[in-house]
């Protein structure tokens, strides 16, 4: 599926892509709901159905990612509430290991990340994933979400990728799309982000369940 010659850097998404996405999903589709009802004293259907709308009108935009903005939208401190699953934290397996492969083979290993820095930097805390990579971008940093348009050249004045020579690992569609049309040579989608979901059926791009299909590790 791969050229290892043509590659010189591997960009990589976190959530969905080197973590299971299973964290992410429970605290916004679950525990974020649950506990918006407890605090606001409201049924949980309600508070599912605020959310829902609320977060549906930003998907895809910065703020969709960004917890200050959620806790300024609905008076909560979302970044404490986000601590609040941590146990559900995990690496998607192999993900070690792919990551021990780069550097064996000697390439540039960048996470970039529409993850916003309170919630990276829990992440990172427990799983370590940062002393694998050679460097982590957020879409925060450089004030545009991955599905943009603008965040693809912002990225590379920022990191000095070719294009031409590196792989993008995601598992947003929409994102892909995004890098795709900004002429990144190389894509891959992840089949299943949340280890408790479904195995999708990727046509748009190629795609992958684990990294060794792609890598002898």
């Amino acid at each position: 599926m791969l050229d290892w010659h043509d590659i010189d850097t591997v960009l990589l998404d976190m959530d969905g892509t080197l973590l299971d996405l299973h964290y992410d999903n429970h605290f916004w589709l679950t525990h974020l709901p649950r506990r918006y009802a407890e605090i606001r004293g409201i049924p949980l259907e309600r508070a599912q159905t605020e959310l829902g709308a609320e977060m549906d009108a930003r998907r895809g935009t910065l703020d969709w990612y960004c917890l200050n903005f959620w806790s300024r939208e609905l008076e909560l401190d979302v970044a404490a509430l986000y601590r609040e699953t941590a146990d559900r934290i995990a690496l998607r397996p192999q993900s070690e290991a792919f990551l021990d492969g780069l550097r064996r083979l000697d390439k540039r290993a960048l996470l970039v990340t529409n993850a916003h820095p309170d919630g990276l930097g829990h992440k990172l805390e427990i799983t370590g994933i940062d002393r694998r990579l050679d460097g982590i971008v957020t879409s925060h940093e450089l004030k545009h979400a991955k599905e943009s348009a603008h965040f693809w050249p912002a990225l590379r004045e920022h990191t000095g990728f070719d294009p031409a020579r590196t792989l993008f690992v995601d598992d947003n569609e929409s994102v892909l799309a995004a890098a795709r049309n900004y002429g990144i040579a190389h894509l891959l989608c992840i089949r299943q982000p949340d280890s408790r979901g479904p195995m999708r059926d990727i046509t748009e791009f190629p795609a992958i369940h684990r990294f060794d299909e792609i890598m002898a590790i």
